[in-house]
This record gives structure tokens, sequence and C-alpha cells, in this order.
């Protein structure tokens, strides 16, 4: 069996830190809390679970202080957590099994990341990180902001998931330190360019962010899936703008690094039938139902652009198209991922009555009434 540490870096927590902890607690040696700055309780709630909590001067730099927590840890592998992530029941309990199991050959963990959820407990936004690596090879934490572990060697892709459940959130923070790392004239690597692209469209300065990812398409050197998330959005800001015939041809773009994606299938479908082109959005939402999909998918990306929404968009296409049937079987589809969606309950209810006003008409012509009696 092997040993795990886990390593967390905090600031003002108190409300999640205890939460996170409860939920992992059972399948890990030790605790290490690397405190950046809390004026709150944190470190108070975090004494009672652990004695190895290390305060760390913040510089704006997450690698710097991820590694310093890595630095703390004496166990043979280590398991990194956010404050506001947990493991729910079913992925501790496999947690505990691959504790067990895992041979020491391996060198690194991934595990799904589930970022989001719908009404239906349904995940909708996920991605992988690597997660739980061995300590003795030292690995690394890169990057001052949206950092990455850089791992090498035997690797193991797991069934368990982390779960983000994140209460609150410095919407600022982000944007803040790249903007003051540009005013120091640094320079910046395409992922930096990426990342300060995404903070600059989260906080709607479209046409900044447009640029940020345009000098990042242009470089040449981004990872192929930031590629593909980077023409998405751009998409998303010219649509911000109302720029919607720029915004096809960027998710239209996104093809030059992949095979077609279920999401950007979606926002082209969606381009046409709001042109009223309903045949050509069919196209595109059944193209979204035969992409390849995404197992285990390094990149963030949306569920439902593979699962219900294309359906729930073809009945839209189809009824505009006068086929009804074809109609119904689509919402049903729909309806299988979402059963208590209103757009769905109003569809079906509407396509049942359409359906059947039509079989009655077809009935009352093959057996018409003869009234000259």
């Amino acid at each position: 069996m092997i040993a795990i540490s886990l390593c967390l870096i905090v600031k003002d927590e108190e409300d999640v830190i205890a939460r996170c902890l409860d939920s992992v607690k059972k399948a890990v040696d030790e605790i290490v809390i690397v405190d950046t700055g809390s004026t709150d309780a944190t470190k108070d709630i975090a004494a009672t679970y652990t004695d190895k909590i290390y305060d760390f001067e913040w510089i704006d730099d997450f690698a710097a202080a991820r590694n310093y927590a890595f630095s703390k840890a004496t166990s043979a592998y280590i398991l990194w957590l956010d404050a506001d992530d947990v493991l729910l029941e079913p992925d501790l309990k496999k947690l505990l099994e691959l504790k067990s199991t895992l041979s020491s050959d391996v060198d690194t963990v991934s595990m799904d990341y589930h970022l989001a959820k719908d009404e239906y407990g349904t995940v909708t936004s996920a991605l992988r990180r690597n997660r739980l690596v061995k300590r003795e090879r030292g690995f690394r934490w890169i990057g001052a902001v949206h950092e990455y572990l850089e791992v090498y060697g035997a690797s193991y892709a797991s069934d368990i998931a982390v779960t983000h459940a994140s209460l609150r959130h410095d919407s600022d923070r982000n944007l803040r330190i790249y903007e003051q790392r540009l005013a120091r004239g640094e320079s910046f690597s395409a992922r930096d360019r990426f990342y300060y692209a995404n903070e600059l469209s989260d906080h709607a300065r479209h046409e900044q962010a447009i640029m940020s990812y345009s000098r990042f398409l242009l470089s040449g050197e981004g990872w192929v899936e930031d590629n593909i998330a980077a023409c998405g959005k751009i998409a998303d800001c010219y649509s911000a703008l109302g720029a919607d015939d720029l915004a096809l041809e960027y998710a239209l773009r996104s093809f030059k690094y992949g095979s077609p994606r279920p999401d950007f299938c979606c926002r082209i479908g969606y381009w046409h039938l709001q042109k009223g082109s309903y045949a050509i959005a069919a196209y595109w939402y059944e193209a979204a139902l035969n992409a390849p999909k995404q197992e285990q998918s390094w990149s963030l990306h949306n569920n439902a652009c593979a699962t219900w929404l294309p359906h729930l968009q073809l009945c839209v296409c189809y009824d505009k198209l006068g086929d009804l049937a074809r109609a119904f079987v689509h919402n049903e589809r729909a309806r299988a991922y979402r059963p208590a969606d209103a757009a769905v309950l109003h569809n079906k209810a509407y396509l049942e009555e359409v359906l059947k006003a039509k079989a009655s008409a077809l009935e009352e012509n093959a057996y018409p009434v003869d009234a000259s009696v």
C-alpha cells in the first residue's frame, strides 16, 4: 500500500477547508497546508487536522507556493487539491482502493476534474489533471498563474473524480497578476498569452482578448487543445461584439487544429438556425452527435454539446422542416437526459398534440364519411 501526502495552498478558506479535508482525510497519511496570508480562521481550522502548517509569503506566483508545499511532503506519493475541491464518497472509495493496488512503478495518476453539474447531477464541464505523483521524481509546478504540473514517466489514468465546489472566487486576482507582470516588462510565453486572453474575455474586454488570442495563435507555439479553445473564445468575443460572421469564421477555423468537436458543431448549427437555414443547422447538430467522443479529455469540454443539446435543437430544426416524427424522436432523446426540462416537456406536449391531429386527419381521409344519405 502506498502512503500519500495531501498538499494544499490556502488563503482565507475558512468556509471550505474543513469540507475538503473531511472528504479526503481517510485516504491520506499526511496533510500539508501552506498558507499564503490568511486573515480568517483558516489556519485554526486546519490545525484540527494537521500540525504541518507552513506560512509562505505570497509573491503572485502559484507555482512557487505549490512547489513549496510539495517540498514539505514526506510520503511516497503526493496528492494535491484546492481548498474548494472535494472527493465525493464514491471517489473516496476509489482512491482508497487505488491506494491499496497502485504499483510503485507508476509515477503519476490522472483524475477527472468535475467543474460543473446540472440540476440532475450530470457533469456538464470537466477535464483531467495529474493529481497523484511520486514524490521522489521531484515534479515541479510551472507558471505564476494557471500553473501546471510538469510530469513524465509511467502514468495511470484513473476513474477517480475530484469535484470543484467553489463558494466564491476572486475574479480579479489572476488578471491583476498578469497585468502587473506586463507592467514589469515580463515576456509572456504562448501559454501565458492564452490564459491572459481568457482573463480579458472573462472581464468582457473583448477587443483586447481577441488581440491576445490572435497573437497566441500566430505564435504557432500553443498546445493543440489551447489552439482549439482559443478559436472558440474568439468566436465568443465576436458574438458579444455583434460580429456574428466573424464568430462563424473562428468556429470553422478550429477544424484546422483537429477533428470537429461537438461544441463547435453546435456553434455552427446555431448560427445557421438563427439564419433560418434549418436543413444546414440540422446537419451540424447531427455532426455534433457523431463527433468523436472526448473520453479522458485533458481540455475543458462541455458534455451538453455531445448529449442532450443537439437533440433538443434537432427537434426544433425538424419541426421547422415539417418532419414532426423525427422532431419527436429527438425530443425524446433529449428527455432521456433531462426528464423535467421545461423546454423538452413543452415540445413533447406540442408534438404529441400535432401528431395526434395529423393521425386523425389521415384516418378521416382514409375512411371518408358519405353524407349524401
